[in-house]
C-alpha cells in the first residue's frame, strides 16, 4: 500500500517535515513564494513546486500522484483573512486570499483524495468559505471531523489555538485527544534555557539562526524595566510611548512585554523578533527573542535549515507563518492510523 500526500500552501515545510517524521510520504509541497523553496527542500525529502493554486489545475495536482497511491492532500491557507483583526475590516473580502479555501475545496472536489486534512486560525469556522468547504466535503461522503486545538496539549510550547480538521472517504476520522496535561506542557525554559547568552544587535558565534534584532536607546531602558509576564505597565511613566499615555492605548498590556521562564511563550507570529509587537522580550536577557528561540518555540528542530540570514523579516516570516511541525506529525500519526485501520475495508 502505498500512501502519497501533496501540500498545499505549503510554506518552508512545517507540515511537511512533521507528516514525514510520522512516515507519511510526501511527495510534493506547492506555494507561490519562491523564497520558501530552499528551506522546504532542504529539510525535507520533497519536491517544492512554486505555483498559485488559483492558477494551478486540479488535474495537474492529480498528475503528482501515482496511480495506485492513497492519496493524502493537506493545507493550511494563508491565515491572514481569518484572523480577529481581519474580521473586524469591512473590506476583508476583497483581500484575495479570502478565496483560497475554495479553490481547495475545488481541488478535493475533482480530485477526490482518500484523505483531507486542513489547518487555520479558529475564526475560519465562522466564515461561508469554511461552511462551503464542509458542503464540498459531505457532498462527496467524507467523514468529517474538526476542532479547535490547544497547541501545548500536542507538545508546543507556545499559547497557540488553531482549528484543525481531518476527512476521510474510508471510514470514520477523529481528531487526536490531547498528549500532555496543563502540569506537564513544555516551556520557555524547556526549549531555549540552554542557548548561548546574546546580546541585542548580536549573532552567536557558532549559530548564525541565534541572532537577535538591535534595539533602540529607549527601548533598550523600556525592555530594562520589563518584568517576565509583566507590562510596560510596570515602566516609569516617563518613557511611556505616546499611544501608551492615552485612554485608548491602555488595553494593549502585552506589548513590549516580557516571557516567563515557566510558562509557555505567546504564539510566535511573523514578528516574534520584534521586541514592540508583543510578549516578545527575553525572560532575562535585554533583547527580543532571536530566529532560532522563535524556531525551536514552534518545534523546527535545531538543524532545520532556514538558508543564510539575509533578511531577518524574511525567516521570521517563515518560521511564523509555518505551521509547527509536532501539529504536523500528531496529524500524520492519526492518518497513518486511520489508513491503516479502515483501507483494506473500504476497498
Amino acid at each position: 500500500m502505498k500512501i502519497e500526500s501533496i501540500d498545499l500552501f505549503c510554506g518552508i515545510g512545517g507540515l511537511t517535515y512533521g507528516l514525514q517524521k510520522a512516515g507519511v510520504n510526501v511527495i510534493a509541497g506547492i506555494d507561490n513564494d519562491e523564497t520558501c523553496r530552499y528551506a522546504f527542500e532542504k529539510n525535507n525529502n520533497s519536491r517544492f513546486i512554486s505555483a498559485d493554486i488559483t492558477q494551478y489545475s486540479p488535474g495537474k495536482i492529480m498528475e503528482l500522484y501515482n496511480k495506485n497511491a492513497v492519496k493524502i492532500l493537506v493545507g493550511c491557507a494563508p491565515c491572514q483573512p481569518f484572523s480577529s483583526h481581519t474580521f473586524k475590516n469591512k473590506n476583508k473580502v476583497h483581500d484575495t486570499r479570502w478565496n483560497l479555501l475554495t479553490y481547495f475545496g475545488k481541488i478535493v472536489n475533482e480530485i477526490l483524495p482518500e484523505i483531507v486534512s486542513m489547518e487555520n486560525v479558529r475564526g475560519i469556522a465562522k466564515t461561508d468559505v469554511f461552511k462551503a468547504f464542509l458542503g464540498v466535503l459531505k457532498k462527496n461522503s467524507y467523514y468529517v471531523d474538526y476542532r479547535v486545538v490547544y497547541a501545548p496539549d500536542y507538545g508546543a510550547p507556545q499559547n497557540r489555538s488553531r482549528l484543525i480538521l481531518l476527512a476521510s472517504r474510508l471510514g470514520v476520522i477523529k481528531i487526536p485527544k490531547p498528549i500532555y496535561t496543563k502540569c506537564a506542557y513544555l516551556t520557555v525554559r524547556d526549549t531555549i534555557k540552554k542557548l548561548k547568552t546574546i546580546r541585542a544587535g548580536q549573532t552567536s558565534n557558532n549559530d548564525p539562526l541565534h541572532k537577535a534584532k538591535n534595539l533602540s536607546a529607549i527601548n533598550l531602558i523600556r525592555i530594562k524595566q520589563s518584568k517576565p509576564g509583566g507590562t510596560w505597565h510596570d515602566w516609569n511613566k516617563k518613557i511611556l510611548p505616546p499611544c501608551y499615555r492615552r485612554k485608548s492605548g491602555k488595553t494593549y498590556s502585552s506589548v513590549y512585554g516580557r516571557m516567563e521562564w515557566d510558562s509557555v511563550s505567546p504564539t510566535i507570529t511573523t514578528q516574534f523578533f520584534n521586541y514592540g509587537s508583543g510578549r516578545f522580550g527575553h525572560p532575562v536577557q535585554n533583547r527580543a527573542l532571536s530566529l532560532r528561540e522563535g524556531a525551536l518555540l514552534q518545534t523546527f528542530p535545531k538543524n532545520y535549515d532556514f538558508g543564510e540570514v539575509k533578511s531577518m523579516e524574511t525567516i521570521a516570516r517563515h518560521i511564523g507563518n509555518a505551521l509547527p511541525p509536532i501539529l504536523g506529525e500528531v496529524i500524520g500519526k492519526t492518518i497513518k492510523r486511520h489508513i491503516s485501520e479502515n483501507y483494506e475495508r473500504a476497498k
